[in-house]
């Protein structure tokens, strides 16, 4: 008996130092934070671009500087480096400016079969830095089918010097409509669930620009600019991805280029 209650007490000290038996440390296990939370931003689900399998690369000009001494603008074309599609024979076109400028915009349109521009002129400079569009149907230009357009965004420093410009640009095809809708199920409408699918299925242009127009609606929804950073970082646009991110919160720090 007197050796059976040694080994109670001995086994009971055991407990006790291990503090299987002490009350805090239940308390504390109680007071951990539950591993199943409210939704957030960083919740959201995020698109995945796949790039169409007739891919034509090194399309996108610009995205960083050379040779000038950083007081200049920097213009990037938000699209990837290949051919982007679109369903629409007017599409919007998104670029990004990094700092408002005097400096006068051109835009320009060729179609590739063609040696002279489909469409060449000014346009509006913007009064802030940011995300920028260019809707096609504005200027009434309407794409052909299965046929491959560059288009450029520049920014003039030398009336008489071209080759001074600042220029940015990418290739677009439009897709067939009743090949996009019965073949590859593009989605029409313009939310949440369409970006995801339209992305998934190749369609960059229409992605893109129903996601910043949501974001033009709702400038402040960390969900919708978790997104479009995504996408961005997706096609190696990183430094406007940080840009778009850190311009949730005011002020927005200036963009710095990429180092060449």
């Amino acid at each position: 008996m007197r050796s059976l209650a040694v080994s109670l007490l001995l086994l009971l000290g055991l407990i006790l130092s291990m503090g299987l038996c002490d009350p805090t440390m239940t308390q504390a296990v109680s007071d951990q934070p539950s591993v199943v939370q409210s939704a957030t931003a960083e919740d959201v689900p995020l698109p995945l671009y796949q790039p169409p399998k007739k891919l034509i690369p090194r399309a996108r000009v610009g995205g960083g500087l050379r040779g000038t001494d950083g007081s200049d603008p920097v213009l990037v074309a938000l699209v990837p480096d290949h051919v982007g599609l679109t369903v629409k024979k007017a599409p919007v076109l998104n670029w990004f400016l990094s700092k408002p400028t005097i400096y006068p915009l051109k835009f320009t349109l060729i179609d590739i079969r063609s040696v002279a521009p489909l469409y060449e002129g000014l346009i509006p400079t913007p009064g802030q830095a940011g995300v920028q569009s260019i809707n096609l149907k504005d200027w009434n230009l309407a794409l052909e089918p299965d046929v491959q357009y560059r288009w450029y965004i520049s920014a003039i420093r030398n009336p008489d010097s071209p080759s001074q410009d600042i220029v940015a640009g990418g290739m677009i095809e439009r897709c067939e409509f009743s090949t996009c809708l019965v073949e590859m199920e593009v989605d029409l409408s313009c939310d949440r669930n369409s970006i995801m699918r339209n992305a998934s299925r190749g369609f960059w242009y229409d992605s893109m620009a129903c996601l910043c127009d949501l974001i033009n609606a709702s400038p402040s929804d960390q969900g919708l600019r978790r997104q479009r950073a995504a996408l961005l970082n997706q096609i190696g646009l990183s430094k406007v991805a940080e840009w778009d991110l850190r311009s949730i919160q005011a002020p927005v720090p200036p963009f710095s280029s990429p180092k060449k």
